[in-house]
């Protein structure tokens, strides 16, 4: 059974900073590309962030309005996927997804979301 457990969520103040965490179980963690998304009230879900690996070489790539501030990364020993948030907005406020799919096959595993509060 596939689970993803999400966690770093929380109330920031713009500028701060936040790090999310999920870690996943169930999965040869190799075999899977990783992402964030985010949800804010009333939009769609959107990509953050994606985290794929080729051969020995992680690639990474980024929303345009995450560049620069936010750093996805994956540490294969604890399974885990990292989101590190800085320099936080407002507009960054959301729902946050751990999303694994994998390399092989159509598996796509979404985890339960994290809840980000940049305010005031």
């Amino acid at each position: 059974q596939v689970q993803l457990a999400e966690s770093g969520g929380g109330l920031v103040q713009p500028g701060g900073s936040l790090r999310l965490s999920c870690a996943a179980s169930g999965i040869i963690f190799s075999r899977y590309d990783m992402g964030w998304y985010r949800q804010a009230p009333g939009k769609q879900r959107e990509l953050v962030a994606i985290i794929t690996r080729r051969g020995s070489i992680n690639y990474a790539d980024y929303a345009d309005s995450v560049k620069g501030r936010f750093t996805i990364s994956r540490d294969f020993a604890k399974n885990t996927v990292y989101l590190q948030m800085n320099s936080l907005k407002p507009e960054d406020t959301a729902v946050y997804y751990c999303n694994v799919r994998s390399l092989v096959d159509d598996a796509d595993y979404w985890g339960q979301g994290t809840q980000v509060t940049v305010s005031s």
